[in-house]
């Protein structure tokens, strides 16, 4: 009799396996896209190290903005240069976006706060003291971590790597997956249908575009028939080359379900748990051999969806070592929803952001088997009701998986 546990003991088991610290390896910084940085980033440097105009203006005295007089232009000040004279009472230089304050200065009055009138400024529009000044350190401080490990690298870690003249960062070098399809009854893509009970498989293809999306590197193995040997042969091939081995099919308890049977008495695999009380993926099954993950989901397309969502996205966050999670939000939802079983469900739904709240509802969301993916199309979240949660009112808050934010 198989002993069926808990959602979140699964998840517990899974959280608990110590993995390793990946190798890290030296990428350049566009090419560092999508993976995960090795160390703390540290400022050796204040940005900007001097006071700069953050506007084209005209660089003066504060005490000049109650002045009734004329203020005499004696200089400019374009960007990348620096101005040798100073500014004092009653003149003022003209300055530049990006430029530095030129000494003796402490307010930018903007062009168009000025009349000019031949080599002096006419004030027409005062602005406060220090106005249009970007202060020493407003960006970054010297000794600031500015990006820590464990951050994904995307388009404003690049800006701020390159502001610190780091062409070159270290990196979590990203984990491999190895993925296949079992059942003698599916076909891949270009395989030409000989009877009516063959099916196109799409799941291994589905859980390859949910692993590439979370930045780990896929080995694709296709499909598999169901035999003993076959399954051995495919499982031993993947062990040997990837740190986790995903395959749809074969964990229920039919006559032909021999993937569980290879997992447990040809590998010897440490069986982690075979049978939690989700729905969909009831059946799902985890091993460990050679501290290798193995996740034999199940076979329906939006079962193994959703399991490999739920336990292999989370397990290659943990491999990658970053800071990700899952995106759970709350969400109002649009209709009674009753809770039908004792498991820990999710429910397709559609989600909207409305007037800064998401809201759910199950327009057009098909009814029927755990088969049915075409259900995680346009604006999809899963509703998640928990195996000891109460019947749900509309408009109550639930909590939502927002599948469109996945990373």
């Amino acid at each position: 009799m198989r002993n069926f546990i808990s959602y979140e003991k699964s998840l517990e088991i899974l959280e608990n396996i110590k993995t390793k610290t990946p190798t890290i390896k030296k990428m350049f910084l566009t090419d560092a896209l999508g993976h995960v940085i090795a160390q703390d980033i540290i400022a050796d440097h204040n940005s900007p190290e001097f006071p700069t105009s953050a506007m084209d203006g005209y660089a003066i005295k504060a005490e000049d903005l109650n002045s009734e007089k004329l203020i005499t232009i004696i200089d400019k000040n374009p960007a990348g240069s620096v101005v040798e004279s100073e500014v004092s009472q009653g003149v003022c230089i003209k300055t530049f976006t990006g430029s530095l304050m030129p000494k003796g200065s402490d307010t930018l009055i903007p062009i168009e706060n000025v009349e000019v009138i031949e080599d002096k400024i006419k004030i027409i529009k005062k602005v406060p003291k220090g106005f249009s000044i970007r202060e020493v350190g407003e960006n970054y401080k010297k000794d600031d971590i500015l990006i820590k490990k464990g951050t994904i690298i995307s388009f404003a870690e690049v800006g701020v790597l390159a502001s610190l003249n780091i062409a070159q960062i270290g990196v979590f070098v990203s984990p491999t997956v190895a993925i296949a399809s079992t059942g003698s009854e599916i076909l891949d893509l270009g395989e030409i249908k000989t009877n009516d009970s063959q099916i196109r498989s799409s799941n291994h293809l589905t859980i390859e575009a949910l692993c590439k999306k979370a930045g780990a590197d896929v080995i694709q193995m296709g499909i598999v028939k169901d035999d003993i040997n076959s399954i051995t042969q495919l499982l031993q091939t993947g062990l040997q080359k990837a740190d986790i081995v995903i395959t749809t099919g074969g964990v229920s308890v039919g006559d032909y379900d021999f993937v569980q049977d290879v997992i447990k008495d040809k590998l010897n695999a440490e069986i982690l748990f075979h049978g939690v009380t989700v729905k969909p993926g009831m059946h799902l099954l985890a091993a460990l051999k050679d501290d290798k993950l193995i996740i034999a989901l199940p076979g329906f397309a939006y079962s193994s969806t959703v399991c490999a969502i739920l336990y292999v996205l989370p397990f290659i966050y943990k491999l990658k070592q970053s800071k990700q999670k899952l995106p759970i939000v709350k969400a109002k939802i649009n209709q009674d929803f009753p809770r039908r079983i004792p498991k820990t469900i999710f429910t397709a739904c559609n989600v909207e952001y409305i007037n800064g709240n998401y809201e759910i509802n199950f327009d057009g969301k098909r009814k029927g088997t755990s088969a049915i993916l075409t259900n995680m199309l346009e604006t999809p979240a899963l509703l998640i009701q928990k195996d000891d949660s109460e019947d749900i009112k509309a408009g109550e808050m639930v909590d939502i998986l927002l599948l469109d934010q996945l990373k």
